[in-house]
């Protein structure tokens, strides 16, 4: 597998683009995270490391990266979009809890089983994949249970 700055650089050739000093920096933050992040916080690690990049240069590259197939947004709740990192990774797929906003990351062989027999049966090539499951944590669930239970105190009351 190429690394990926000479994958980012194939892709930006590609399209008339130039692989900047400030995209490097960006690319080499979004590897350093090893996870999901925002842009904003990936703004705020690349400026205390001493980078002078702007808000809106990484913006720019993170739709590059995302179009050259690198990075995904993997959204999680309707406030703030995430990214993750996926060329040459294995899948990661997330639980969240729609109480808390409790994120669980987890890897599921069944499901890269799936995708890929899904892939062959219509003729396509698996590159990457993305699963979210949407539930309540047993601590979402205690606190929507309390909830309830003083408004029906409240009620009675």
């Amino acid at each position: 597998m190429a690394p990926l700055c000479a994958v980012f650089r194939r892709y930006l050739r590609s399209q008339g683009l130039k692989y900047t000093t400030e995209r490097a920096e960006i690319l080499e933050g979004i590897i350093e995270c090893d996870g999901v992040f925002e842009a904003e916080e990936l703004l705020l690690e690349l400026r205390r490391g001493g980078h002078d990049v702007s808000k809106a240069t990484v913006y720019r590259t993170i739709n590059l990266l995302i179009a050259a197939g690198i990075i995904i947004q993997a959204l999680f709740d309707s406030k703030q979009s995430h990214y993750q990192l996926i060329y040459g990774k294995a899948p990661r797929d997330h639980m969240v809890c729609l109480h808390t906003g409790k994120l669980v990351e987890f890897v599921s062989p069944e499901l890269i089983v799936l995708r890929d027999r899904i892939c062959r049966e219509l003729g396509w090539e698996p590159v990457a994949h993305r699963f979210q499951i949407y539930a309540l944590s047993p601590q979402g669930s205690a606190v929507i249970a309390a909830a309830v239970s003083q408004e029906e105190e409240s009620d009675r009351g």
